[in-house]
């Protein structure tokens, strides 16, 4: 048994939720999903609702995921609303584009990610940053993420990676996740279907190595994977999770 613990970031079922939040909550609780990750402010409604409908279906919550522009102008109730939602990790999940044009540009994010940082931990908060795949552009022979971090302080500022889009970056997952190590505070688990097109699929039906991944986080102590699938094409979303954490639960996941 690995000692990583699965959640669902809600992202996956974003339409679904639109249409029946309740609803939702309670078939991803259904398909054996002990928790999701959502923003601190939720999906649909304040994170008091928010918090009953999930403690209605026993999910905790792994991580708030607010924008920079809410982190830079209201920490205070980001962090108030994880509270309500039992949280303790929050993760930015996008940096603009007018913010990372450059090397100089990248420094820039890594200070002000440092200041938001520091202040979350004064407050028993870890704050980790969400990659994407522009991060692997380079400046000068280094990666925007390489600045990023070598720039901030890792007892500071974590890492979410997440497995496909370092992927889709050209860089193999698990070196990464070991490059990271401890840093890693979340990882997201997403495939990447065969075939240049790149395109999403259900964990265990791509070609990422997850078996090597769910080892790496062990070894590394990393405690929460966030399945994620931006596009579920012809699957429905919520079978598409299921198949997710089927294959999951294989490898020994929980």
């Amino acid at each position: 048994m690995a000692d990583i613990s699965i959640a669902l970031q809600l992202y996956t079922v974003r339409d679904l939720l639109k249409d029946d939040f309740a609803g939702t909550i309670s078939q991803i609780a259904k398909i054996g999903y002990r928790a999701i990750e959502t923003g601190a402010s939720g999906d649909l409604k304040g994170a008091r609702e928010n918090k009953r409908v999930l403690d209605d279906n026993g999910l905790k919550v792994c991580a708030c995921m607010p924008g920079i522009e809410l982190l830079e102008q209201d920490l205070n109730k980001v962090l108030e609303e994880a509270d309500i939602l039992g949280t303790k990790n929050i993760v930015v999940p996008w940096m603009p584009e007018d913010r990372r044009k450059d090397a100089a540009g990248w420094k820039s994010v890594a200070a002000a990610l440092n200041k938001l940082a520091a202040r979350c931990q004064q407050r028993s908060f870890e704050f980790a940053y969400h990659n994407h795949s522009f991060e692997f552009e380079k400046f000068d022979g280094k990666t925007g993420l390489d600045i990023l971090y070598e720039n901030s302080d890792p007892k500071l500022l974590r890492a979410e990676v997440d497995t496909y889009w370092v992927q889709h970056g050209g860089v193999d997952p698990v070196q990464y996740v070991s490059k990271l190590g401890k840093r890693t505070l979340i990882l997201h688990l997403k495939d990447m279907a065969p075939g240049p097109e790149r395109r999403f699929a259900p964990v265990g039906m791509g070609i990422i190595d997850f078996k090597a991944i769910i080892a790496a986080a062990d070894k590394f102590g990393i405690k929460w994977g966030a399945v994620e699938q931006d596009n579920c094409y012809d699957i429905p979303p919520l079978q598409a999770a299921r198949f997710s954490l089927e294959y999951l639960k294989k490898l020994g996941a929980n």
